[in-house]
Formats: structure tokens, sequence, C-alpha cells
């Protein structure tokens, strides 16, 4: 059976840890993204993690309900990180163009918690904060709402699932990553216009683009496409 979590004031009234902080949910948070960071997914435990504070385990326990949770609180932290100080320039190309790219940067920031955490829906007051802002900007376009939501799905899901496949690159023991990186060059670039004349052709252009993230040119073709339609309306 979960555990009750008390409320944020109840927490702060706790005894500071042997390292004299006080817990709370930021911290708690802002430990775990550093042991992520540090150790991996595999290493982020609650053992290890109640160590990294200076608490028992089992304490953490008052402030989530468990890992999952934990997990949700982590997802809403890389979006609050990700939209921190922006400001609306009243250009809704430009808007959501500036909030694509700092969600993937803050995710990429983190790649370990990109991968634990890009395809979860945390119901949190960031991502809630995050979805009401890109909503707004589609719907003062002046696009039907069926048009909006469409284009809503596309930008959010689109964002994440290159957040978490540029992450899980990142994510990979160097000598792996590089060893990917490296295919272009050494395997693409020397197959036989013969037998594969279109990749021989555009080999080039493969090694000098590859290795890097498709996202912005993805983000540009996305926006176009909302453009054509707000042309069409």
């Amino acid at each position: 059976m979960a555990k009750e979590v008390v409320s944020e004031t109840d927490r702060r009234r706790r005894k500071p840890t042997k390292q004299g902080v006080v817990l709370t949910q930021k911290l708690i948070v802002e430990t775990a993204l550093r042991m992520l960071r540090e150790h991996g997914r595999e290493g982020m435990t609650v053992r290890r993690l109640g160590l990294a504070l200076g608490a028992d385990p089992s304490t953490l326990y008052r402030y989530f309900r468990g890992t999952d949770d934990l997990t949700l609180a982590i997802a809403d932290e890389l979006i609050g990180r990700a939209m921190r100080d922006w400001r609306a320039t009243g250009d809704w190309r430009s808007d959501l163009r500036d909030i694509g790219l700092r969600i993937h940067t803050a995710y990429l920031d983190h790649p370990e918690a990109a991968v634990l955490t890009a395809n979860r829906v945390s119901g949190r007051a960031n991502e809630i904060a995050t979805d009401e802002v890109v909503l707004g900007i589609l719907r003062a376009t002046g696009l039907p709402d069926p048009d909006v939501v469409r284009i809503y799905q596309a930008f959010i899901d689109q964002t994440l699932a290159f957040a978490a496949l540029d992450a899980a690159s990142l994510a990979l023991p160097a000598t792996a990553r590089t060893a990917d990186e490296e295919v272009w060059r050494a395997t693409y670039a020397r197959l036989s216009p013969d037998t594969h004349p279109h990749i021989a052709a555009t080999a080039p252009l493969l090694v000098a683009r590859m290795n890097h993230s498709a996202y912005p040119t993805a983000l540009e073709m996305l926006l176009d496409s909302a453009a054509a339609m707000l042309r069409a309306g």
C-alpha cells in the first residue's frame, strides 16, 4: 500500500539530514537528476538517492508515492527548466519554434532523465502550463480547434520523440556512440555506385548531416505545414 504523502509544509518542519539540509521535493528531484547524469538509469536507486541526500531511503516515500511518482516529478522539472524565463513575442511561429527548441535542449542537457521520462505524461504544473501556452499560441492564429489540436499533438509528440531519440544517443557509452557516428564515413561513404547508386550519390551530404539532430529541420517542416493551413484557411 502506498504511504500517505504529507504536505510540503509538514516536510519542511522535519529535522535536517546528516548533511544539514531540509528535504523538499525540489531538492530530491534535483539530486535525482544529478544521480541520473552520474550513474545512469540503472544506478539511480532509492537507496543510492537516500545516501546522496544523507537520509534514510524510506524517508523519500514521505515525499513521493513511489519511484514512478518521482519519475513524473523529474519529467515536470525538465519542462519547467525549458520554459524558465520564456517570453512570448506575439509571433506564433517564432514562439513555437523557441518553445520546441527549449524543450529539446532541456532534455538533451539530461540524456538519462530524458530517456526515462520523454514518453510520460505527468499532469503536473509545469507540463500543464506549457500545454496551455502552446494551445493559446495556436488558437490565437484563428485556426479551428480541431486543427489546433492536430498541430499541438504533432508539435509536442515530435519534440519529445526527437528528445528521446537524440538523448538515447547521448546516453550511449562514448565508445558505442563514436562507433555509430563513424558508420556513415566508414561504411555508407564507401558503398559502390554500382550497387547503391543513391547512397553513393548523396554520401558526402549524409556524412555531413546524419550525426546531427534532425529536430530543427523537422520542426521547420511542421511549422511550414501549419503556416500552409493558415494560408488555406
